[in-house]
């Protein structure tokens, strides 16, 4: 699958800096640190689908973005280049699509992951709206703590869905993709008047016990008791925002995503 994914676009040693981690063979150990450093260190963000820039998602592309820049991204971006760093590393790794909140239901369009390692499957879903912290076995009912939030997967005729209290995240199959697949996908997502990234900012970390999420000029910051904080950012406060998510722009896109902010 290396020839069809491109993962030798992926500059691996730079990736594993760029999250602070050693390389390790494949182990669930090794998998469940992945996933944490990685969301810890590359925010969820659409920046550049706002700024109408988005280059694509071609590894190489988002590897310059993510890898080389203090940038983030969205789903194709952050789960293609997590993808694709598992392979290298020895893992096998199943690319799939999901269905947002599916009891609306919202488009069939999330990239997520399914890793094998130690002879079991976890789902690993570093692009889901930095909402997951920790790889999910792939198991009927098991719940799993996501930095503070219980998420549990369930599994009904072939369907899994992924459920945070009482709402239902996802809904995904083990069907395997093709790039050209999310290239449709993000082309809707990234484009499309009604897709939930075109019209404002969604940028959004988390790390134990502490999720933030900027959603055009409201910032909120929830903990797993419930409590939350709210606030307006400003324009003139907008950098100083942004580089508190992890995120630099040049002076040309600060400008230009100020004019549309």
């Amino acid at each position: 699958m290396t020839s069809e994914w491109g993962t030798d676009a992926v500059d691996l040693d730079a990736y594993l800096t760029r999250i602070g981690q050693p390389r390790r063979p494949p182990s669930e150990e090794a998998l469940k640190d992945l996933v944490r450093a990685h969301v810890q260190a590359i925010p969820f963000e659409n920046v550049d689908v706002v700024l109408q820039q988005h280059q694509g998602i071609s590894l190489d592309v988002v590897s310059a973005k993510l890898v080389g820049r203090r940038r983030g991204g969205y789903c194709y971006e952050q789960s293609g280049l997590f993808a694709a760093v598992l392979e290298r590393l020895g893992y096998t790794v199943h690319r799939l699509a999901a269905r947002v909140q599916p009891r609306r239901p919202g488009p069939f369009t999330h990239m997520t992951l399914v890793v094998e390692v130690d002879g079991r499957m976890f789902h690993a879903d570093v692009g889901f709206g930095a909402g997951i912290l920790a790889p999910m076995p792939l198991v009927d009912g098991q719940e799993t703590d996501q930095a503070g939030w219980p998420h549990r997967l369930t599994e009904h005729d072939g369907w899994w869905t992924l459920e945070k209290g009482d709402e239902d995240l996802l809904d995904f199959r083990l069907d395997g993709m093709h790039p050209i697949d999310y290239e449709v996908y993000h082309h809707y997502t990234s484009t499309h008047p009604k897709s939930p990234f075109t019209g404002r900012l969604v940028i959004m970390t988390l790390e134990p016990g502490v999720s933030r999420k900027l959603l055009g000029r409201e910032l909120t910051v929830e903990k797993p008791d419930g409590t939350s904080e709210t606030s307006t950012v400003a324009p003139e406060e907008l950098d100083a925002t942004l580089k508190d998510f992890g995120i630099e722009l040049t002076p040309d896109e600060l400008d230009r995503l100020k004019a549309v902010y």
